[in-house]
């Protein structure tokens, strides 16, 4: 008896796109619980109608496929889990959902949640660090977020724990975190390279001399928190980040193909 033949991935990529849009056609979301859950923030009011409605579609896939989950007691509201879904959509809005497929699972905690790391230093002592955290990313997830900064995700100047951690899953898609995500062909790996090392630089010594910070200290920890805080600012005040250093500006322009001053 002959084996019966399995159809190509087309097929099977069709047949998953069909009960994606099946299901979404389905969730009864309406206007004003959309607006109650991103209304007030300003990222969202920059786009344009169609440009809310194509994000507004990219929220709610999101949510089809990934499981956000609460600990600690935590229970997400609809409109909590619609706020995180919206601000997780906005970095891939230009790129595509599919740049999120390394992860399935977000997880939301009440408050800070204490992280443990180990670490080998050079003289192979391993030294083990207990800190408490707003969040933090895996290259397989899940994606962790404290709850407190959730809320506090977009209002202030240039904070945004959702998009800082989703920057982090970006930036592990082609190796382990280091401020250096995949670059699309047009791009010029080496003019990234060379712009944001002389920003680091720039920061470091800013930050050395007491002055005033274009973005968060935070960034100084490594490449990958860099890259992490500068993905935050350019979307929440990217005025001040384009004022600072316009190259690196341009480079996430061209990353994340999205002009936020264009919107404004």
């Amino acid at each position: 008896m002959a084996l019966a033949q399995r159809p190509p991935p087309g097929v099977w990529r069709r047949l998953s796109q069909w009960r994606e849009d099946r299901k979404l056609r389905l969730l009864d979301i309406s206007a004003n619980l959309w607006h109650e859950a991103l209304g007030d923030w300003s990222v969202y009011r920059r786009y344009s109608e169609s440009e809310r409605n194509w994000l507004r579609e990219t929220a709610l896939r999101l949510l089809l496929r990934k499981h956000l989950v609460g600990v600690g007691g935590v229970e997400i509201s609809d409109v909590m889990r619609l706020r995180i879904a919206g601000m997780a959509a906005v970095p891939v809005l230009g790129l595509g959902l599919e740049w999120y497929d390394g992860w399935q699972t977000l997880i939301l905690y009440d408050g800070p949640f204490v992280a443990d790391h180990s670490w080998q230093d050079e003289f192979g002592i391993v030294h083990q660090e207990t800190s408490a955290r707003s969040g933090e990313a895996w290259q397989r997830g899940p994606v962790v977020l404290s709850l407190q900064d959730v809320l506090a995700a977009g209002r202030h100047q240039g904070y945004n724990v959702v998009i800082h951690e989703l920057a982090h899953t970006l930036d592990m898609r082609s190796a382990s975190a280091n401020g250096a995500p995949p670059l699309h062909a047009d791009m010029d790996a080496a003019a990234w390279k060379c712009d944001l090392s002389a920003a680091w630089n720039d920061l470091a010594h800013r930050a050395e001399l007491g002055q005033r910070l274009p973005i968060d200290s935070y960034a100084l920890e490594d490449p990958a928190e860099f890259f992490a805080v500068l993905s935050e600012t350019f979307f929440e005040s990217p005025r001040s980040l384009q004022s600072a250093w316009p190259a690196v500006y341009g480079h996430l322009v061209a990353f994340y193909r999205q002009n936020p001053l264009e919107l404004t």
